[in-house]
C-alpha cells in the first residue's frame, strides 16, 4: 500500500479552438471590446446593451490567448455579480476560468490586507466592522470625549460616521464637507476633527478596520511603499472593472496603483447610469478616464437588447438633456410595442388604484407578478401602495427594507463570535454587556475600562466583579467565552471551534435572553436557525465574519447563495435598488417635482443631473411596458382636506412627452343621491312598536 494518498487532478476542459468561437454570439462592437489587445480600454455600455456578456467574453478571450487566469483580476460591485461572471467565463473557456481572481473592491482589499498588511504595520488578525459597528465605535468615542453632553446639539453617531466616510472616499477636506453638507455643525469642526482622531486610535488599539480602511489601506500600501506596490500590483497582468461609473476617487487611486506598470486596464460602465454620489461615487471618474490613462481606446455599445423602440425613444430623449455625457443613442431591433404611458392621477389614492388595477390586468393576460416592478425615488413613497396590495392579497416584495444582518438578534449572536476572535473588539463587548441583567451604560463602560487596563487579556472579563444581579449571567458568559476560544468546554474537553457548533453554544445562553426580550420570538429564532445552517459552510470564524462584513446579505437565502424566491410576487423597489435589473412591465410612480427629482437636489446643478440619470435608469428597466404616473394633488394627511397641486417632473418636458401617450385615470365619481323627501311617508318607530304589540 502506498505511504500517502494519491493526488486526484480535476479533469481539464479544452479551450475553444479560436477567437471566432468566443465571439460568435457577440455583435461587432461587443466583439471588438472582448478581443481588444493590451492597454487601457474604456467600454461605454448603455442600458441593456450586454455589458456583462462583453466583460465575460473579454475574460475568456484573455485566457484563450494565453494569459494565466490567476493573473487576471475582475472587480465587481457585488459578490453575486463576481460569482456569476466567473461561472459563465468557466463555461466559455473550461476549467481554467475558475482560476481567475474576482470579487468586490472590498473583498479583494480584505484579502490583500490579510496577506500584505503585516508588512505595513497591520496585524493580520484584524476584525472588520460593518457600518453599524463603526457607528457604535464612533458613539463610544463621542461619549468618552464628552461631546454627548454639550449644551448645543452635537452631531449624532450616524452623522459623524457619514462625514468621516465621505471625507475618506471623496478626499474632500472636512471643512469643505461641513460647509457644503452640514453647515449647522461648522462651529464644531475642531471637536469633530479631534473625535475622528480618537476614532482612528480606537480602531488601531483594538485591531479593528472599517469598510473605508479596506480601500484606504490598499491605496496607501500601493502609494507609500515602492516594494509593496511592486509585490501587490505584480500579482496581476490584467485588471477588469465592472460598473466603473460607480467608483469613487479612492477606488480610482487603487486602479492607478495596480496598473501603473502595465496599464492593462479594462473598465466597463455607463456615464448615464452614475447614480451613487451619496456613497461617494464620482461621476468624473468615467468621464476623465481617457485623460487619466493616456492612449485609451474607447468602444461604445449602443445596441439595446432589452427594451422596445418606443421605450428607448423616451429614454434617449430624457438623457439627451444631460449637461455632460459621452454621446450615444441606444437603438434596438425589437420592433413594435406601444408608446410609454404618461398617467395623470387625481391624487395618491387614485395613483395607487391605477397601479394595482393595471398590475392585475397584466397578470390576467399572462404576465407573472415577478415580471412587473413599481419603482420610486425613495422607500417611503410606496407606503400607500403597500397597504392596498396587502388589502387586496396581492403578494409583493420590497427591495431596500431592513437587512438581515441589521436585525438586533443576529447582531447579538455575531457579537459573541467577534469578541472570541478579537478580545479588543470594544463595540461587541458593549453589546454583550448591555444584554446582561443589572448592567447599564455606565457599568458597561466601567467594565470595558477595566478590561482595557488589563490590555484586553482574553481572561480579563472572567476576573471582573459584576453587580449582584449580573453574577449568574457573568459566570455563564465567562464559561461560554472560554469554550468559544477553544480553551475549555463545560465538561473540560477541547472544542474544535466549528462555527456552527459555536452558534449552538451561544444559543444555549442567548435564546433565553431573546425570549425574554421579545413577545413573539419565533421568527427571530428561525433566523438564528438559518444563521447556524449557513455558518456550517465556512471553514473558520474568521472567514465567516469577514464574509458577513464584506457583503452584507439582505436575507438568509441571499447569504446562503441560493436562488431567488420562486414565489410569484410583484417587486416594489427604489430606483437605486433596481439598477442592473429588468422587468417586462415597469411603473414609475410619483413623477412629480420635489419627489422625483427630490426637493433637496433642485437647487444644486450636480445633484439635479444625478436625479436625471436616476430617472433614465428607472425608464430603461422596462422591456415591453412602461407607465410613468404622477398625482396632481398631494394631501397633507390621509384624513385632512389640505392639499397642494403638484407639478409634473421637470425631466418630462414637452419634447419628452411627445414620445409618450397621455392617459387620464377615470374618476368613478360619487354614488348617485336621490332627491330628499320633505314629508314623512312612514313611521318606523310605530312599525317596530306594533311588531311586539306595544301601545302607542
Amino acid at each position: 500500500m502506498a505511504d500517502g494518498p494519491r493526488l486526484y487532478r480535476p479533469r481539464s476542459r479544452e479551450l475553444p479552438a479560436a477567437d471566432e468561437a468566443l465571439t460568435a454570439s457577440l455583435n461587432d462592437d461587443q466583439a471588438r471590446a472582448a478581443t481588444f489587445g493590451d492597454g487601457p480600454l474604456l467600454v461605454i455600455a448603455g442600458a441593456g446593451t450586454g455589458k456583462t456578456r462583453t466583460l465575460i467574453h473579454r475574460v475568456a478571450a484573455l485566457v484563450a490567448r494565453g494569459v494565466a487566469p490567476e493573473r487576471i483580476l475582475l472587480l465587481t460591485f457585488t459578490r453575486r455579480a463576481a460569482s456569476e461572471m466567473l461561472s459563465r467565463a468557466e463555461r466559455l473557456v473550461g476549467s481554467a476560468g475558475a482560476r481567475v481572481h474576482g470579487g468586490t473592491f472590498h473583498s479583494v482589499g480584505h484579502r490583500l490586507l490579510r496577506q500584505f498588511g503585516p508588512a505595513a504595520g497591520l496585524p493580520a488578525d484584524f476584525t472588520i466592522m460593518d457600518q453599524g459597528d463603526a457607528e457604535e465605535l464612533m458613539q463610544l468615542a463621542r461619549g468618552a470625549m464628552g461631546f454627548a453632553k454639550t449644551a448645543k446639539r452635537f452631531p449624532k453617531k450616524e452623522t459623524l460616521h457619514w462625514l468621516y466616510s465621505r471625507h475618506i472616499n471623496t478626499e474632500l477636506p472636512l471643512d469643505e464637507l461641513l460647509h457644503r453638507d452640514a453647515p449647522h455643525f461648522l462651529e464644531y469642526e475642531p471637536q469633530i476633527t479631534a473625535l475622528f482622531a480618537d476614532y482612528t486610535m480606537r480602531k488601531q488599539e483594538r485591531n479593528l478596520v472599517d469598510y473605508d480602511d479596506l480601500l484606504l489601506f490598499w491605496a496607501m500600501m500601493l502609494e507609500a511603499s515602492p516594494e509593496l506596490q511592486s509585490r501587490i500590483a505584480g500579482l496581476y497582468d490584467h485588471v477588469l472593472v465592472d460598473e466603473y461609473q460607480d467608483t469613487n476617487l479612492l477606488q480610482a487611486r487603487i486602479l492607478r496603483g495596480m496598473c501603473s506598470g502595465h496599464r492593462k486596464l479594462t473598465v466597463v460602465g455607463d456615464d448615464a447610469q452614475s447614480i451613487y454620489a451619496f456613497r461617494g461615487a464620482h461621476f468624473r471618474n468615467i468621464l476623465d478616464f481617457p485623460r487619466q490613462f493616456p492612449g485609451t481606446t474607447m468602444v461604445t455599445l449602443a445596441q439595446n437588447y432589452r427594451s422596445t423602440a418606443p421605450i428607448l425613444a423616451l429614454s434617449n430623449i430624457v438623457i439627451s438633456r444631460a449637461e455632460e455625457r459621452f454621446t450615444k443613442d441606444l437603438y434596438t431591433s425589437r420592433e413594435g410595442g406601444e408608446q410609454p404611458w404618461l398617467v395623470t392621477a387625481k391624487d395618491e389614492a387614485q395613483q395607487t388604484r391605477f397601479v394595482v388595477d393595471r398590475v392585475l390586468q397584466l397578470h390576467e393576460s399572462g404576465v407573472p407578478l415577478r415580471e412587473m416592478a413599481v419603482l420610486f425615488r425613495a422607500g417611503y413613497m410606496s407606503a400607500d401602495l403597500e397597504i392596498e396590495l396587502a388589502n387586496r392579497k396581492i403578494p409583493f416584495e420590497k427591495w431596500g427594507g431592513l437587512k438581515f444582518l441589521e436585525a438586533a438578534h443576529v447582531k447579538d449572536v455575531l457579537a459573541f463570535l467577534r469578541v472570541s476572535e478579537n478580545p479588543r473588539d470594544e463595540v461587541s463587548w458593549y453589546r454583550l454587556l448591555m444584554l446582561m441583567p443589572g448592567i447599564g451604560d455606565s457599568t458597561a463602560r466601567a467594565m470595558m475600562a477595566s478590561m482595557q487596563e488589563r490590555a484586553w487579556d482574553p481572561d480579563a472579563f472572567t476576573h471582573l466583579v459584576p453587580p449582584p444581579r449580573a453574577r449568574e449571567a457573568h459566570r455563564a458568559l465567562s464559561v461560554l467565552l472560554r469554550q468559544l476560544r477553544g480553551l475549555a468546554t463545560r465538561d473540560g474537553e477541547t472544542d474544535g471551534a466549528k462555527v456552527s457548533s459555536d452558534i449552538a453554544a451561544i444559543r444555549a445562553i442567548y435564546d433565553a435572553v431573546l425570549k425574554e426580550k421579545y413577545d413573539r420570538p419565533e421568527a427571530r429564532l428561525a433566523d438564528l436557525d438559518q444563521l447556524r445552517t449557513i455558518a456550517a459552510g465556512y471553514p473558520s470564524r474568521t472567514a465567516f465574519l469577514a464574509a458577513l462584513a464584506l457583503d452584507p446579505p439582505s436575507s438568509t437565502q441571499d447569504l446562503a447563495g441560493g436562488s431567488e424566491s420562486e414565489t410569484d410576487a410583484l417587486v416594489l423597489s427604489t430606483v437605486h435598488s433596481a439598477k442592473g435589473k429588468e422587468w417586462k412591465a415597469v411603473f414609475v410612480i410619483w413623477a412629480v417635482d420635489g419627489w422625483f427629482p427630490a426637493s433637496r437636489s433642485i437647487d444644486d446643478p450636480d445633484e439635479l443631473e444625478e436625479e436625471r440619470r436616476l430617472m433614465y435608469v428607472a425608464l430603461t428597466r422596462a422591456k415591453d411596458e412602461l407607465a410613468v404616473v404622477y398625482p396632481m394633488q398631494v394631501y397633507g394627511s390621509r384624513r385632512g382636506a389640505e392639499y397642494s397641486f403638484d407639478q409634473l417632473s421637470r425631466f418630462l418636458d414637452r419634447g419628452v412627452r411627445a414620445t409618450m401617450q397621455r392617459v387620464v385615470v377615470e374618476d368613478p365619481g360619487e354614488a348617485p343621491v336621490a332627491a330628499p323627501i320633505t314629508a314623512p311617508v312612514v313611521d318606523l318607530r310605530a312599525l317596530m312598536r306594533g311588531r311586539f304589540g306595544a301601545k302607542s
